[in-house]
């Protein structure tokens, strides 16, 4: 039977690792959403290609992110925790989606701890 902490571990590797996927092929078909639009528009100015094509490349980070979470759950789960942390420091310094910004700071501690809960444990550490 799995302890709480197993239960947690994996409901956590499972949400960080899956969802950085789906997101980041959602950036190639844009059917959740028009990311383009949560790129700061002085940071678009400073990029050397359009705003979509910057949103392929950040889709590319995060699948491999997301796959890493599943494969190395700690190392992974600390990428996932920096970039989600990046993303929100962003949009708050951008003045926009705030409320985006908040979840994507909570969504970063979650990663976060998700590394610490599989440091913790031997078993779970050489993930």
């Amino acid at each position: 039977m799995n302890s709480n902490k197993e239960v947690a571990v994996n409901l956590l590797k499972y949400t960080f690792g899956l969802v950085p996927i789906v997101a980041g092929l959602d950036k190639f078909l844009n059917l959740l959403t028009d990311w383009s639009q949560y790129l700061a528009p002085s940071l678009g100015d400073m990029l050397p290609m359009e705003a979509g094509a910057f949103m392929v490349v950040v889709g590319i980070i995060e699948i491999v992110a997301g796959i890493l979470v599943l494969v190395k759950t700690k190392i992974g789960a600390l990428i996932v925790s920096a970039w989600l942390g990046l993303i929100a420091l962003t949009l708050l310094f951008s003045g926009t989606y705030i409320d985006v910004a908040v979840r994507d700071l909570v969504m970063a501690i979650a990663a976060f701890s998700l590394s610490k809960l599989v440091s913790e444990d031997p078993i779970k550490s050489k993930n």
